[in-house]
């Protein structure tokens, strides 16, 4: 059962209705007011022409006239609509059936008695002809107040059917928006229920709710996404570890069986170095963590990438040679990022030590770095064996070996660290076929200073 109260839907629904309502009203009484002045403004312009055309008779005619003219125009056997009076010095009547007292100087509301309807108000105007003789010139008020409620039930009326329409609306509108709402609330409760495939209905309309549903369902893709890895990453980290540890453990054991001291300190020395191996893959992924938080990014400064390029051309020149190895580089200069100096030289040189360990003797090893469309594009490529087409995209997951790799020394976490690092400075990774070879792609965005 659904509490209105407690319903924000329709506690905004009925209090925009409430303001139409009250913007209806206050139009009401405006138009009430401004109707009644200008109606009352006409009463005063036809009394002032009225007492014009009495003060025209009495300057032609004299006292005598203007009581004449007086007793013709007064009401006989019906309602006064316009009433004349004409009093002396001492308020005593002396002409018309305007049956009242001697109003003030003027316009003013008065109360006079009407021979057919008895007591009734009128508007008068009060002006004298001469020392001892007052004129009054009234008009019934009766019209102007028919007028007045004529007006007041019509907005009466449409001020009740505005309410009516208005809770119905309200009523429509809260339900809608209630049940917008439902399908993201009913969406979050499927999910915190188990159900990670679940996501907010969106409709071909575009509306702020679908627009929000398109957020949340990227939200929600991010974090299934992130469940993914993290269950991926559990289950290769413990894959990864089962090995080495039974090692480890196996020369433990190994070295307390031993009976010569010398052998003793041997084994114990290759758990060691296996020891320090597991270290070296938690700080791995520690690393990797780091990377994805986004943590990086508040140190980022302007990095000069030609300039890091020769250097580690400099520094791995002499490695790759003693291997056998040729290197080549085509380094443009004056290309500059932003970013962290030490994470980029690492995804540099991580990409230096892949072409190293898994290419043979012979090979020619090529770094290239050039300015591309608003990025810089710094490739690391070789004419080894290079990698099938299939397992191009897998090797940049986390604890991905190929298998003529798993003699080799280390955990498949290298290029995934490389990854991580291009995502953190805006940029990516891409494997490509160097025909023959592996080329290795990192772009970055340039820095604009």
């Amino acid at each position: 059962m659904t509490d209105w109260r407690r319903s924000a839907a329709y506690r905004i629904a009925f209090i925009y209705t409430g303001a139409l309502a009250v913007a209806v009203a206050l139009l009401g009484a405006l138009v009430y007011f401004a109707a009644d002045r200008a109606f009352r403004g006409q009463q005063d312009l036809a009394l002032a022409e009225a007492k014009a055309a009495l003060v025209q008779d009495y300057r032609r005619q004299g006292l005598a006239g203007v009581a004449e003219t007086i007793r013709h125009r007064g009401a006989t056997n019906g309602v006064v609509t316009f009433g004349y009076a004409l009093f002396d010095a001492n308020g005593r009547r002396l002409a018309g059936d305007f049956d009242l007292k001697l109003p003030r100087s003027g316009y003013s509301n008065v109360r006079f008695r009407d021979p057919v309807e008895g007591v009734d108000s009128a508007r008068v105007l009060t002006s004298a002809l001469d020392r001892d003789h007052i004129l009054v010139v009234g008009i019934d008020s009766q019209a102007l107040e028919r007028i007045d409620r004529v007006i007041l039930s019509l907005f009466a009326g449409a001020f009740v059917l505005v309410l009516l329409i208005g809770a119905a609306g309200a009523v429509l509108l809260g339900g809608y928006l209630r049940r917008r709402l439902e399908r993201i609330s009913g969406a979050a409760r499927a999910i915190m229920a188990g159900d990670m495939r679940r996501r907010v209905p969106v409709s071909a309309r575009g509306d702020e709710f679908d627009q929000l549903g398109r957020v949340l369902n990227l939200m929600l893709d991010r974090i299934a996404g992130l469940l993914d890895n993290l269950r991926q990453v559990s289950a290769d980290v413990a894959h990864d570890l089962r090995t080495p540890l039974a090692r480890l453990r196996g020369g433990l054991e190994a070295a307390l069986a031993q009976g010569d001291q010398a052998a003793r300190e041997a084994a114990i020395a290759q758990a060691v170095r296996q020891s320090d191996a597991l270290l070296a893959l938690f700080g791995g992924i520690l690393r990797i963590v780091d990377v994805d938080t986004g943590d990086v990014r508040q140190g980022f400064a302007p990095v000069d990438l030609s300039e890091l390029a020769e250097d580690l051309i400099d520094s791995y020149a002499p490695a790759i040679a003693d291997g056998g190895r040729h290197l080549r580089c085509d380094i443009a200069t004056g290309i500059c990022v932003a970013g962290d100096r030490e994470l980029i030289a690492q995804a540099l040189a991580n990409l230096l030590d892949n072409a190293q360990a898994h290419t043979p003797p012979g090979t020619m090893i090529r770094l290239t770095l050039r300015a591309d469309g608003g990025f810089a594009r710094l490739a690391v490529e070789d004419d080894g064996p290079g990698v099938p087409a299939d397992d191009r995209a897998r090797i940049v997951e986390r604890f991905v070996r190929l298998d003529r790799s798993r003699s080799a020394a280390g955990h498949g976490l290298g290029l995934n660290l490389v990854d991580a690092i291009a995502r953190a400075h805006g940029g990516g990774l891409a494997i490509e076929d160097a025909l023959p070879g592996l080329r290795a792609v990192l772009r970055f965005p340039l820095n604009p200073g």
